[in-house]
């Protein structure tokens, strides 16, 4: 993975996701795909797989701008790609209330929601920046693998971010 070069704006691109789930390994596996490409030196790649808690304090170091990599769920037809503002109101959409701190099965809405609280707890700043790149899942059934229409859209993602990152650090 790549190590951010201090005094540069830096950024961390975070794959979420369960592999077991099928296309909810669809961060994961687009974060192994970004893995090869050549990414400015104030990037870091994570995989965060099911492990929110660790994200939100990992963000405490001090990031510019998050980009979470994560199956969407937004009504489109599977294998679309969206890129979301979450400083945008009502992006993403939660609408359900706050989430339980289950460590396992926190959403990026949850794991922004712990980030304010532990920023308002710590005197941290969160990234000024944080964007979804996610994907219309179309199985998130137990099973290994992700679906052809989803597998489809992962050089997308890896174009989307590559190209978010590098205006990124161009900033």
């Amino acid at each position: 993975m790549n190590s951010p070069a201090s005094g540069t704006a830096r950024t961390l691109v975070a794959g979420v996701g369960n592999i077991f789930l099928g296309d909810d390994g669809f961060g994961v596996e687009t974060l192994r795909r970004l893995a090869r490409e050549e990414l400015p030196p104030s990037v870091e790649l994570v995989d965060v797989g099911v492990r929110g808690v660790h994200l939100a304090y990992q963000l405490l170091d001090g990031w510019d701008t998050l980009v979470l990599v994560d199956v969407t769920a937004r009504g489109g037809e599977p294998g679309t790609l969206y890129l979301i503002d979450a400083a945008t109101p009502g992006e993403p959409a939660s609408g359900e209330g706050p989430a339980p701190l289950d460590g396992h099965r926190m959403t990026p809405d949850t794991v922004l929601a712990l980030l304010g609280t532990l920023c308002a707890g710590t005197g941290a700043a969160p990234p000024r920046r944080i964007l979804v790149v996610g994907c219309e899942p179309d199985c998130l059934d137990e099973g290994i693998g992700l679906s052809p229409r989803v597998a489809a859209a992962v050089p997308g993602a890896v174009r989307m971010v590559t190209e978010l990152v590098r205006q990124e650090a161009a900033v």
